[in-house]
């Protein structure tokens, strides 16, 4: 729901609201690095940064992108759940501009040094995950602070990364820290956003099965995903891994046929959840197989990353920013292309792993149908980012 408590802003629209700049800014910066990435990887660009190129791609996939949004969300949620008024204005900029800072810290850190840019880019989401806290306990909302620890997690992942990566060459272990816990930060929120959006829409439509609400399946699906992704960060290859990754996936899949995802075709707001979180199954049944030595690692984690990641957060982020910016909850002809053009995406990427005879054409296509996706997402609601709310 909509805050109408608001404070009397009279400011840049952009920094109204916490989803304005980071949902606009993220996916700008989403869809622009895999257009660095691209020439990067068939090495016809050199970037100034102290990563690997492998491990510049990824940081700043999971701790640049994916922390925007995720700062975008948090900032919009949390006024709701407290009740109080949202950041905006001054401390909204400030905010935004640690994030900024360590984008430019991260990318020069062959200048400016690893430890200089790993203090300024671990700056943002201790931040974030501070002010978040400090809202939720002011409005006695306990049960909330379980975001606020991921996001703490999230933060210590991040800082993980530029230690493993300057002392060991690559970051692998912080690599797969991260996915884990944004795939369980996705798990969580995933099973109250999406079960609730489409009973809401089906109790509009005919009578019909109902998705179930969060409950004991919920819980037992999350406590494996929890337990089943720590073996993975620790022991990805390990056959007895394999094996739970695979029951887990089989655990999501059957989350997700409960929430009757298969009713709701006729709104690609709602539908656009479900396939999104299709892709989390998906990863672990390929996880699974790699563990198995039957696909490449890799694929696996695409499905998490460019799949379940990337579809996800853009349906939240565009269904957020509609809700939040007064305009109607329905997908344009714009919205279809950008969902298209993420599923698109991300299943070229995870078949580029798969058809090693076609993976330099896949690679392609999965890159530019990425920028694809997240600059037509930037530009389509770019109006609705630095405009006022309509009343």
């Amino acid at each position: 729901m909509s805050i109408t408590r608001l404070r009397d802003y009279r400011g840049p629209a952009l920094f109204s609201y916490g989803f304005r700049p980071f949902f606009f800014f993220g996916s700008v910066y989403a869809g622009a690095i895999i257009l660095v990435w691209l020439p990067v990887f068939y090495g016809e660009l050199q970037l100034s940064t102290a990563f690997a190129p492998r491990d510049w791609h990824v940081h700043e996939m999971l701790f640049g992108y994916i922390a925007a949004v995720v700062a975008g969300f948090l900032l919009t949620a949390v006024p709701n759940w407290t009740g109080g008024l949202p950041l905006q204005g001054r401390p909204l900029v400030l905010l935004f501009s640690t994030w900024v800072a360590g984008r430019i810290a991260v990318s020069t850190s062959a200048w400016i040094g690893w430890g200089a840019a790993a203090a300024i880019d671990s700056l943002f989401l201790i931040l974030l995950a501070a002010a978040a806290a400090r809202e939720i306990i002011a409005g006695k909302k306990w049960s909330n602070l379980k975001v606020v620890a991921i996001v703490s997690l999230l933060a210590a992942g991040n800082l993980a990364f530029h230690l493993e990566a300057h002392f060991f060459g690559l970051a692998e272990y912080a690599t797969r820290g991260g996915i884990a816990i944004v795939i369980i930060l996705i798990a969580l929120i995933g099973g109250r956003i999406i079960p609730s959006f489409t009973r809401n829409w089906l109790a509009r439509q005919a009578p019909g099965p109902m998705p179930f609400p969060f409950g004991r399946f919920d819980v037992v699906t999350i406590a494996a995903t929890v337990l089943v992704l720590a073996l993975w960060v620790a022991w990805p290859l390990d056959r007895a891994t394999g094996a739970l990754l695979l029951v887990c996936g089989f655990l999501h899949i059957v989350r997700l046929v409960r929430w009757t995802g298969y009713r709701t075709f006729a709104d690609r707001l709602v539908l656009i959840l479900h396939v999104a979180y299709a892709f989390i199954p998906a990863g672990f049944i390929l996880s699974a197989l790699s563990a198995l030595d039957i696909v490449a690692p890799s694929a696996g984690i695409h499905a998490w990353t460019g799949g379940a990641i990337g579809t996800m957060t853009l349906a939240v982020m565009s269904r957020a920013t509609l809700g939040h910016t007064g305009r109607a909850l329905e997908a344009s002809p714009a919205t279809h292309l950008i969902y298209a053009n993420v599923i698109v995406a991300a299943l070229a990427r995870v078949c580029a792993v798969l058809e090693v005879d076609h993976s330099g054409s896949l690679l392609v296509v999965a890159g530019i149908a990425w920028a694809a996706a997240f600059l037509g997402f930037a530009a389509a609601y770019s109006v609705a980012f630095w405009s006022p709310r309509r009343f």
